[in-house]
Order: C-alpha cells, then structure tokens, then sequence
C-alpha cells in the first residue's frame, strides 16, 4: 500500500511551540481561514472552542494528534498544495492562543507532485466537519 503524502505538516519550531501550548492548555486545534491578513493565518485554539461545521475539512493531524482544519471554500484553492505550519517572530492580532507570547504562527506551503497529487485523488475527499 502506497502512503499518501501528508497534507499538512509542521517545522520543529512550531512543533516546540505546540508542544508548549499544550502543557500550558490542553489538547489544541488549529484552523485555517481564507480571511485577508491575520484572517489568513492558523489560528490555534484549545481543542473544541473553535466549531467546526460541514464548512470545514479536516486537512490532517500534526503533533501526534492536534486536528488542523481550513474552510472548504479556501480549501479549494489549496488543495493542490501541502501546508506547513511554521512560527515566526511578532504578534499576530488575532485570537490564536500563541499571540501573547511574541510569536505567530504562519503558513509555507508547496505544490503536491503530479505523483501525490494523483495518490490524493485516489484516496478520495477528506472528512468535512459535522460527519
């Protein structure tokens, strides 16, 4: 059986940073928006206070089991692209629980392969929230 190429994925940093978020917090999630500006950026949460709904699509899990979603409309732009969730230096203005602390998190991403992306479609549409 062939893997599929994960559709998200995490730096070292951020993953250091969820690490920290979580013994501060609990359980975390993270969803993507397709806002403008900081509207744009993953925001993190404690698992369960953001609502996701048939809106949202499950992009995948990073740090062992932190859900990341993103909002089907922005989802259909990149579903050709693996995220990368990376944290950077500088207070983003939203609610993200990592905003006190001086740093954001951000995106990188990069173009599947025509090899993944024909393993993507193979394997089907990832799960929608509320299903």
């Amino acid at each position: 059986m062939t893997t599929l190429p994960p559709r998200v994925a995490t730096t070292a940093a951020a993953d250091e940073w969820i690490a920290r978020l979580t013994k501060a917090h609990g359980p975390l999630m993270f969803h993507q928006s397709g806002g403008c500006c900081d509207g744009s950026a993953p925001m993190c949460f404690v698992a369960g206070e953001f609502r996701v709904g048939g809106q949202d699509v499950l992009l995948g899990h990073i740090a062992g089991d932190t859900p990341v979603w993103i909002g089907a409309a922005q989802f259909e732009y990149w579903r050709h692209t693996q995220v990368t969730i990376d944290v950077v230096p500088g207070r983003g203005a939203g609610m993200s629980l990592e905003a006190p602390e001086g740093v954001r998190f951000i995106v990188r991403s990069r173009v599947f392969s025509d090899e993944e992306a024909a393993l993507l479609e193979q394997a089907g549409e990832p799960r929608r929230g509320d299903a």
